[in-house]
């Protein structure tokens, strides 16, 4: 259930990524090379998430892999070098026959450029953090306003960019229905970060109200919507957890959950699981099921809530020692009610 889960997410990811880089290829090339542009385009908007195969040929170790993905390839540094080693290299073999003088290097380059950009600066919006500096910093940016696969993003601006596909390159329709693709995504975005801004004010107030001294907190958006956050806050000895939708009638989250650190289970100062915990911005917990010998770790940026008074943690794995090394495994413990869908809809509307 956790792959199938993380399988809809990464698609309704991956295609959204792909509508952004169609609509950066028809900026550049669309007068040029007609519907030739999204495709390309969309090819762009593409390359940064091959790191998820690419890592394969580096690493063998599951928490390097992790690590791995949106690191270098999903860095602000690497769309300078990719556009120009791919815009040569489209160039020349585009560059023939009646195709010969139609397009020019540069404008294959600005492509790429367009659409490996903004794909890092996408990411670097929901909660998973983009490491952008790489290679001159680690530091993961993740502003959490909007998750990882939202279809009030994606779905407007894929049908403005279908529309696009009907039109001859040289009609300015073109041009119209992907600017509004843009404008359309861009002013959800801005609502989004206007969201993100009330909920962080509505979470302080609901812990100070709880009376609930804590380290830290952070707030992001429950998947595929941005009515439904989630708050999380540390405390010396706990995490507490709580759910707000913009629905709600209440001006604080009133059922806030708490849960043990268990900080003893494992030590997570070995360097394998130091990475983990960081992958994790050190929101997570670690428990012992049935068989004293497994060890689960919940990454407590992705939860839900399975009752009124505990959550499950959607990203967990097993940890496992293979030879010096900790390694990961899908834990398969994560399993949703069968009312989950309806529940979380009412709950999204406040119910």
């Amino acid at each position: 259930m956790q792959i199938k889960f993380f399988g809809i997410f990464a698609a309704m990811d991956s295609l959204t990524q792909i509508v952004l880089g169609a609509a950066c290829g028809e900026i550049a090339l669309g007068k040029k090379i007609g519907n030739k542009a999204l495709l390309f385009g969309a090819i762009g908007g593409t390359i940064p998430d091959l790191d998820v195969f690419i890592g394969r040929l580096f690493h063998s170790n599951s928490i390097d892999l992790l690590v791995f993905h949106r690191g270098f390839m999903h860095s602000l540094f690497f769309p300078f070098i990719a556009s120009f080693i791919l815009g040569w290299l489209i160039f020349k073999l585009y560059n023939s026959g009646n195709r010969f003088n139609t397009t020019t290097q540069k404008d294959w380059t600005w492509l790429f450029f367009l659409s490996i950009f903004t794909h890092p600066i996408l990411d670097s919006f929901t909660p998973y953090g983009t490491q952008l500096f790489l290679p001159f910093s680690d530091y993961r940016v993740a502003f959490n306003n909007i998750s990882v696969a939202d279809p009030t993003y994606t779905l407007p601006f894929l049908i403005c960019m279908v529309v696009v596909l009907f039109f001859k390159r040289t009609n300015p329709k073109r041009k119209k229905w992907t600017k509004a693709g843009i404008y359309i995504s861009s002013f959800y975005m801005l609502f989004t970060i206007g969201n993100k801004i009330y909920i962080d004010s509505v979470f302080k107030k609901s812990f100070e109200k709880a009376d609930i001294s804590y380290v830290r907190f952070r707030t992001q958006p429950t998947i595929l919507n941005n009515m439904l956050w989630y708050g999380i806050a540390e405390t010396e000895t706990e995490y507490k957890l709580a759910y707000y939708s913009l629905f709600d009638k209440s001006s604080t989250a009133d059922n806030i959950i708490s849960i043990p650190k268990n900080t003893s289970l494992l030590s997570m100062s070995q360097p394998d699981l130091a990475r983990l915990a960081w992958f994790s911005d050190h929101y997570y917990l670690v428990e012992k099921k049935e068989n004293p010998s497994r060890v689960i770790y919940n990454d407590l940026r992705y939860v839900m809530s399975t009752s009124n008074d505990s959550i499950e943690a959607m990203m967990n794995f097993e940890i496992v020692k293979k030879g010096p090394r900790f390694e990961t495994k899908p834990s398969r413990n994560f399993s949703p009610p069968k009312d989950f869908i309806s529940r979380f809809w009412n709950r999204i509307k406040g119910i």
